[in-house]
C-alpha cells in the first residue's frame, strides 16, 4: 500500500477544514429559521435567537396549520411542480436524444438555437404579451411552458445520452424497435441517475418559482405558496396580507414567515436525500469521456 505523501495529507487537511466551514456557511440560515420558527416574538425582535429556540411555543405552527389559504397554496405548488416538471422532462428529454445523433442533418443549428437562449431572451413584457394573447393566464401552462426547457439540463442530458454504447441502438434496430421504442425501452432504463438529476433539478426550480405566478395569476386561490411567503415577507405584516385574518396571527408576525419557510421547504428537503445518490454520476458519467 502506497503511503500519501506529505502533501497530499496537507491538501487533505484543507480540504476537510474548508469543506467543514462551507457546511456550516450553509446549514446556519435554515438551523436559524427552524429555531426562529419556534421561537416567542419577544425573543426573536430582541436578536436572541441563534441556533435554538428561545420562549418555545406551537402558536405559530397551529394557527398556519389552520389556515386554509396557506394549504391552498400548497396544494396550487404541488400541482403546478408535478405538471411542469412532467413536462419539461418529456421535452428536455426528446430534444436531448435528437441532439445526440451525430448523424442529425442541422444538429449544429439545433444546438446552437438551444445555447442562443442562454444569453438572449426575449425579455419580460414580450413574454408577458406572448403568453397572454395565447389565453395561457391563470392556467399552470403559464408556468410549464415558458421554462420547459432548462439549456443546461438539456446539454448535460445530451452528453449522457452520448456517452451510452451505440451497439445497444443498433442492436434494437436490427430486432425491429423504432425510434420511439429504442428510446422508451432502453435508452431511458440505462439513464435513470441522470434522468432522476434532472427530475430534482426540476422539481426544486419550479418548486421554488414565483415570479412566475406572480406576474400571470390574477386570481388568489390560483397563487403558489412561493408568492403566500413573498407577500409575508413583503408586507413585514404577519399572514394577515396572505388571508389569515385572525388575532393572534398578528401577535407571532416575527416568527410566522420562519414557519412558513420551514413548512415551505420541508418537501424538497424530504425528497433530496432519496436522489442525492443519483446526483454526481448523473451530471457527470456523460461528461467523461475513455
Amino acid at each position: 500500500m502506497v503511503r500519501p505523501s506529505r502533501s497530499y495529507r496537507v491538501f487533505q487537511g484543507v480540504n476537510g477544514v474548508v469543506l467543514t466551514l462551507v457546511v456550516i456557511v450553509t446549514l446556519y440560515p435554515f438551523v436559524n429559521i427552524v429555531a426562529r420558527s419556534f421561537s416567542g416574538q419577544r425573543q426573536i425582535r430582541a436578536g436572541e435567537v441563534t441556533l435554538w429556540p428561545k420562549g418555545f411555543n406551537l402558536t405559530t405552527y397551529d394557527i398556519v396549520f389552520h389556515d386554509t389559504v396557506f394549504w391552498r397554496s400548497y396544494g396550487n405548488t404541488v400541482y403546478y411542480t408535478v405538471v411542469s416538471t412532467a413536462v419539461a422532462m418529456v421535452l428536455t428529454t426528446c430534444y436531448a436524444y435528437v441532439l445526440s445523433k451525430k448523424h442529425l442533418r442541422g444538429r449544429g443549428l439545433l444546438v446552437g438555437i438551444a445555447v442562443f437562449t442562454m444569453f438572449f431572451t426575449g425579455g419580460l413584457i414580450p413574454n408577458y404579451v406572448l403568453v397572454s394573447s395565447l389565453g395561457l393566464k391563470n392556467t399552470v401552462w403559464a408556468l410549464a411552458l415558458p421554462n420547459a426547457i432548462s439549456v443546461f439540463n438539456l446539454l448535460v442530458m445530451k452528453a449522457f445520452f452520448e456517452s451510452l454504447p451505440g451497439e445497444l441502438e443498433e442492436a434494437a434496430q436490427i430486432d425491429g424497435l423504432s425510434t420511439y421504442g429504442i428510446l422508451l425501452r432502453i435508452v431511458l432504463p440505462l439513464s435513470k441517475a441522470v434522468v432522476a438529476t434532472m427530475v430534482l433539478f426540476y422539481s426544486v426550480s419550479f418548486w421554488n418559482s414565483w415570479f412566475g405566478a406572480f406576474l400571470y395569476m390574477d386570481r388568489s386561490e390560483l397563487m403558489p405558496v412561493t408568492v403566500y411567503l413573498r407577500n409575508l415577507i413583503a408586507g413585514a405584516t404577519g399572514g394577515t396580507n396572505a388571508g389569515a385574518a385572525t388575532a393572534d396571527l398578528t401577535q407571532v408576525g416575527a416568527n410566522i414567515q420562519a414557519v412558513t419557510i420551514v413548512l415551505t421547504s420541508l418537501p424538497i428537503l424530504c425528497v433530496y436525500p432519496f436522489v442525492q445518490r443519483y446526483f454526481v454520476s448523473g451530471v457527470t458519467l456523460g461528461a467523461v469521456k475513455g
